[in-house]
Formats: C-alpha cells, structure tokens, sequence
C-alpha cells in the first residue's frame, strides 16, 4: 500500500468518525437539546435523560477518536483549525464540559428550581456544539483566512466574529435541527404516550424544514459562495509540500467532483430523501424507520461536505495557494500505516460492543418505571 493510497484511506476514516459521531452523539446531544421543549414535568424530563443515559459517554468516545485521529493523520490541519477557530472550540468544550455535569448534579437536591437550571445547562451543553460544528462546516466552505509563512508558521488573519457570517450561520441552524429531529426520532423509539407523541409530531414537522435548509445551502453554494479547484499539485505521494500548488478560486468550483463523478450526487439525494422520509414514517409511527432514515439523512449531509470539498480539507482565502489538501497535510507513511492496523482491529471490536450494548439496553421507559426506580436513575 502506497503512501497517497494511505492518505485517501485516512480520509474515508475521518469521514467515518466524523458520520459516527453525528449519528451516535448527534440523537443523545438532540434529546438533551430536547428537555426544556419535549419534557412538560420533571418525571418526562427523567425519562428522556435516562432513554440517552445508558449510552451518551460512549457516543461522545467517536468525537474523541475524530480529534485524535486527526491530530494524528492530518497534524497541520489539527493545527490550523485550532489557530483559527480556537474561541469557537473553546466554547465548545465548555458547553460539553455541562452535559456530565448536568446528568450528574441535576437531583442531587430535591428542588425545582435547581433542576430546571441543569436542565438548561444540558440544553445549552448539547445545542452550542451543535450550532458550533454547522457553522464550522460553514467557513470551511468559503475558506479560512491563514497563510504560511516562509518557515511554514502559521497566520491566521480573521476573527471570531467574521466566523459568523450568514452563510455559516445557516449551516450552523441545518446542524442544530437536524441533531434535534435526530434526537426526536430516537425518543420515539425509546419513549411511551404523551411523550413520544409530541417526538412524532415535532420530527414530522422538523424533518421537512431540514431537507429545505439542505437544499437552500446547496443553491446558495453554487450561487454565491466561491469554490476552490487544485491546478497543480507537487508529487502526491512523496513528501509533503503544502504551499507548493496552484489553486484557482472560482464560482460553483465546489461541484466540480459531482460533474467528474455523477454518482455523487446520490450524496445530497439521499440526505434529502431520508429527511422526507423521516417525516413520513414520523407522521405514520414507524419508529425504526424514522431513525434509520434520520440517520442516514445526517449521515449523506456530513457526506456531502466531505465530496464537495474534496480533496480540500481546510482551503485557504488569504493564500489559496496555502490550502490544506488530504495530499500535502498528512502524517508521514509510516505513521499512517501504523494507525491504519490498529484501526483495523480496534475500530470492528468498538462497533461490535456499541451493537452489543444498544441491543442489551434495547426496550421504552416511561414515567412509572422512573418512579419505581426513582434512587437508582437520573
């Protein structure tokens, strides 16, 4: 296996981690997100805390790994984004610092008024993020203003506030809602009565309203927002020479990959055929498959970025040249291939357990078996 196989490897690998974590984490973050507008008392609230308790630190594990494994694979990239997005990462471990905390603390004290306040600290604790991420995806899209210098230092020229122009920001909305239906259709598996009747009508109508935001942010990409496109790249399976390439700016440039490849387009297809059919099953209570569709909807947006933008991973706009590539960003060879072997046998066992435990933990909870076991659950 050759070095430039390895690095298109470790970008299907990334891009894995990254679907797992949106589609594990993404419905436990949707119900916390969930609490102060699903839950009409504090029995409801339990019984959503307690239908993501058993499996929510395991889910967070596949954000983890990605942040690993991309400090590992792609070390500048790694560097770069937390050179230019550091605030927007810190409020976001802060606002996930909140979610054990939040499960934890939440009836330590029998008072109404302290658990509505953890309530809202697992609200904001899984809504930031998932505003957070969105909006990233959203710069990523239009370019991150840094450059290299001549000793391949480091300079990033924007702010924080450029970060929330409005093209991020409705990226930002689409990964909110969408990690809310998301947590709707898992409450209707996991949920009885009033409660999951309130998920069913809130993913009916969350569902749609995703699928035109996905669309919106696609003709607004191909209208308005420059692509970028390689012209020339130096040895891609040698060693690395980031700055060492021509890059054009031009517009609808991110669709280039879907004319070279239409097969692609079966990307955006299905992410909005599964947000149309998580409506329809959520409408007619089919349960499971509200949540595969949901899934796999969340699973082909994520997908969708990733083609596009392909093989850029981070593109410059104050240098374009200075992009970032799956090509000239990488780990060395050997470093890749060690990390592609342990992946190799750690990756199925991690994926078989999860199974294991989402089959074991299978099964609804409902108010009266939270007050039976009022001392042993959230």
């Amino acid at each position: 296996m050759d070095y430039e196989a390895l690095r298109f490897i470790w970008w299907l690998l990334i891009g894995v981690l990254l679907i797992g974590f949106v589609v594990t984490d993404g419905f436990d973050m949707g119900v916390a997100a969930l609490l102060k507008v699903l839950g009409k008392n504090n029995d409801e609230r339990r019984v959503m805390i307690n239908a993501i308790a058993p499996h929510w630190d395991g889910n967070q594990v596949w954000l983890i790994t990605a942040g690993g494994a991309l400090f590992a694979a792609w070390p500048t990239v790694y560097a770069a984004s937390f050179s230019g997005f550091y605030i927007a990462l810190m409020l976001t471990l802060f606002a996930l610092f909140l979610r054990p905390i939040g499960f934890e603390y939440r009836a330590k004290i029998d008072s109404e008024i302290w658990r509505s306040r953890w309530d809202w600290a697992l609200t904001a604790g899984s809504a930031i993020p998932a505003l957070i991420f969105g909006v990233a995806f959203g710069n990523l899209l239009q370019g991150v203003p840094f450059y290299f210098d001549d000793i391949l230092r480091l300079h990033y020229t924007g702010s924080f506030w450029a970060l929330l122009n409005p093209f991020a920001l409705l990226a930002g909305v689409l990964s909110l809602l969408m990690i809310v239906n998301h947590g709707a259709t898992y409450l209707q598996l996991k949920t009885e009565a009033e409660l999951k009747a309130r998920s069913e009508k809130l993913s009916a109508l969350l569902a749609p309203v995703c699928a035109a935001i996905f669309v919106l942010a696609g003709v607004w990409l191909f209208l308005a927002v420059d692509g970028y496109s390689v012209t020339s790249l130096i040895d891609t399976n040698g060693a690395n020479r980031t700055t060492e390439k021509t890059v054009l700016i031009s517009a609808g440039a991110w669709f280039t990959n879907y004319d070279k490849w239409p097969l692609l387009w079966l990307a955006p297809a299905l992410g909005v055929a599964g947000f149309l059919v998580c409506a329809l099953a959520s409408k007619t209570r089919r349960h499971i498959s509200a949540f595969i569709s949901s899934s796999l909807a969340i699973a082909m947006v994520v997908l969708t970025a990733g083609v596009s933008m392909f093989p850029f991973v981070m593109p410059s706009s104050s240098t374009p040249a200075h992009s970032l590539t799956m090509w000239d960003a990488t780990a060395s060879e050997t470093t890749l291939m060690i990390m592609f072997v342990v992946a190799c046998i750690f990756v199925p066992l991690i994926l078989a357990y999860t199974g294991w435990s989402y089959f074991v933990m299978r099964g609804r909870l409902n108010e009266q078996h939270i007050r039976d076991n009022s001392h042993s659950l959230y």
